[in-house]
């Protein structure tokens, strides 16, 4: 008997089928993996049964007998708290800022546990009884997601429901998260519904696998059927693309299609113009970037994340810094953009230096515009696409009227390749490669000379990833954009960037 049985399963949003005719079934232990490329359904047909998605839901879910469909959120709270885990793809968005991780655990287990107790929950996902005592904000990514693993079994539930929970993770911290759920699963006989783009980690941990394309079932099987010998188009193409972003670099690994759209974006227009700066002297210069925080629990101070680090961007170069998890990339980075804190070092653009964070003046805030890892996170759920695009606007060029803004936000939506259709709708409408296109026009919106991608790419899966790439070579050559990326596959920083920085423990080598 099935832990979870889907038929035809039907999703619906004002009316518009977003999901149709989706069958499958979970067994005791087993791991099913939903895959398919961003807006293709996986998370509505994950969640939405469950009451997590405002939608209209046909068709049947049961849980063991328990049929979901129809049932009203009084009715189906209590079966999620009792009998379902999620692990979900930002930990940092879903866990509570101001929660201890112990006191996560005991909301978790609606249990008054004692310390022993929510020590061993913690060491049975690997980490520490001194992290009880932290908030959110003082662990890493790998750190936040395992606190979220925990969680999600503390309470011993028959099925879990994965939904990407690796894409933001380096690669290391991705196989040791994934051979974690696998133990677990093992361990206390959970069924599994894994949602992943991924399908290195769907190829080694899956059982089986059903591959879904605009909300539509067009393949399902055993992992190593569906993995190596695909039947239909569209599996083909997102097995052919698998190795991508690592083998963005090597046309002859990936299908035919995903290269045209890479090959397609100039490459090298960029050389044709500079900016009208002295190309002796960089863009953006740092040298001896130095920056510590207070170190968190018993005792006195301080962790060094950023040690005397320079680098320089010059007009037109793309950059990036590749490091693990932890290795201070971001901090670096959002340092010199004068987002974060810094201890010491100097930061000089065109020559001149920048003063600190909060002098930062609006003509010199223009200049580095970022765009974040998580789109979905770093857009206003509640706004419409076009006043996201429209709002930098308001700040770097007040005098503009309002219709003046909308006519500067649509054209830069058409310049990431979005129709006029997407203005109106709002961010939640969005899959997250339209999404990460809207964060970009709203970095470019303001016209700067370098965009900021944190990890811009990492939760994005292969097909969006190939276009995103594309679209960024597109940019960079017609605006002549500088670019300093912050990523952890270095093959990607490759293909996109001039040069590469390795980061580790704080320092660039």
């Amino acid at each position: 008997m099935s832990v979870y049985k889907v038929e035809k399963l039907g999703v619906s949003i004002g009316g518009r089928a977003l999901v149709r005719d989706v069958s499958f079934a979970i067994n005791v232990g087993e791991c099913v993996a939903l895959v398919g490329e961003s807006g293709s359904g996986k998370s509505l047909t994950s969640f939405a049964p469950f009451g997590l998605v405002a939608t209209e839901v046909s068709g049947s879910a049961r849980l063991g007998t328990q049929e979901l469909i129809g049932l009203s959120e009084a009715q189906i709270r209590p079966i999620r708290a009792a009998q379902i885990g999620f692990i979900f793809q930002q930990p940092l968005n879903a866990l509570t800022p101001h929660l201890t991780i112990a006191a996560h655990l005991i909301e978790a287990t609606k249990a008054k546990l004692p310390r022993g107790k929510l020590a061993a929950i913690l060491a049975e996902v690997g980490l520490s009884a001194d992290l009880l005592t932290r908030y959110p904000h003082q662990l890493s990514g790998g750190q936040r997601q395992r606190v979220m693993i925990a969680m999600s079994v503390a309470h011993n539930p028959k099925l879990l429901i994965a939904d990407e929970p690796t894409t933001a993770l380096d690669a290391s911290l991705r196989e040791e998260v994934m051979t974690l759920l696998d133990d677990l699963r093992k361990k206390r006989g959970l069924a599994m519904l894994l949602v992943s783009h991924d399908l290195v980690s769907v190829a080694a941990h899956a059982d089986r696998v059903v591959v879904l394309k605009q909300g539509e079932v067009v393949e399902v099987g055993g992992t190593r059927d569906v993995l190596t010998a695909p039947q239909s188009d569209y599996a083909k193409a997102l097995v052919g693309a698998r190795l991508l972003p690592r083998n963005l670099g090597h046309p002859e690994l990936v299908s035919g299609s995903i290269v045209q759209q890479i090959e397609s974006a100039p490459a090298a227009a960029w050389m044709l113009k500079r900016v009208q700066h002295d190309e002796s002297t960089p863009l953006l210069s740092a040298q001896n970037i130095t920056v510590s925080f207070p170190k968190s629990g018993w005792g006195s101070g301080r962790v060094i994340a950023v040690d005397s680090a320079s680098l320089e961007v010059h007009a037109g170069e793309a950059v990036a810094i590749v490091g693990g998890s932890g290795s201070g990339k971001s901090t670096l980075a959002r340092a010199i953009a004068r987002l974060g804190r810094v201890d010491s070092g100097e930061v000089r653009w065109c020559g001149d230096v920048l003063p600190a964070r909060r002098n930062m003046s609006r003509p010199l805030r223009r200049h580095i515009q970022p765009v974040f890892q998580d789109p979905q996170a770093s857009l206003d759920p509640l706004w419409k696409v076009l006043d996201i695009v429209a709002e930098p606007l308001a700040y770097f060029s007040p005098e503009l009227s309002k219709a003046d803004r909308h006519a500067r936000a649509l054209a830069a939506l058409e310049s990431v390749e979005l129709s006029e259709v997407y203005a109106q709708r709002s961010a939640r409408q969005l899959s997250g490669g339209q999404a990460q296109r809207v964060a970009i026009a709203r970095a470019l919106v303001s016209e700067p000379e370098m965009l900021l991608l944190d990890e811009a790419t990492s939760a994005l899966d292969v097909l969006t990833v190939a276009g995103i790439v594309a679209l960024l070579k597109r940019l960079r050559a017609e605006r002549n954009l500088s670019l300093l990326m912050i990523t952890h596959d270095q093959a990607l920083a490759e293909t996109l960037c001039d040069r590469v920085l390795v980061m580790n423990a704080g320092r660039l080598t």
